[in-house]
């Protein structure tokens, strides 16, 4: 069975270390070590996690890199984000959300994870961004915070 692949925005892991966040950010965390899917990381990812306190940027040393894949940022990713700036979903100030959601479906992740719920996971942006993907010729991205990302321990 193919794994699932997913995108996780920098909120999700930085959530591991918040209290609030912790428990599914860390739930998410236990399955990719267990390697029950990969995990797609962007360069905008990386970059946001460099200022960020040591404890969050060495969690990422301790991710199976077999289970690892890195989302390279492309022309065709910033022509989709460009694209849901033009459409106003988001204001140029958050450009670097619009990022993530075209790096996740320029890479046909099957989800975005975000705990970021004022630019990315709401109703109204996910909408507003998964019809920019269909004008653009994308398909629907499911975008969904941590706390709905469950994983059998054994199969059905």
């Amino acid at each position: 069975m193919k794994l699932l692949r997913i995108y996780a925005d920098t909120s999700t892991i930085g959530g591991c270390f918040d209290e609030e966040f912790a428990q599914d950010s860390l739930r998410l965390i236990e399955a990719l070590q267990k390697k029950q899917f990969v995990l797609l990381l962007s360069q905008i990812v990386i970059k946001e996690l460099e200022p960020a306190p040591e404890r969050v940027r060495h969690l990422l040393t301790t991710l199976p890199t077999t289970h690892i894949e890195r989302v390279e940022i492309t022309n065709e990713i910033i022509e989709l984000r460009n694209a849901y700036m033009d459409a106003s979903i988001l204001g140029p100030r958050w450009v670097d959300d619009a990022t993530h959601v075209a790096a996740a479906t320029v890479a046909r992740t099957d989800a975005i994870v975000s705990w970021n719920f004022k630019h990315i996971v709401r109703l109204d942006k996910m909408k507003a961004y998964n019809r920019v993907n269909l004008l653009q010729g994308y398909g629907i991205l499911t975008i969904i915070s941590p706390t709905e990302v469950f994983f059998d321990d054994k199969p059905n």
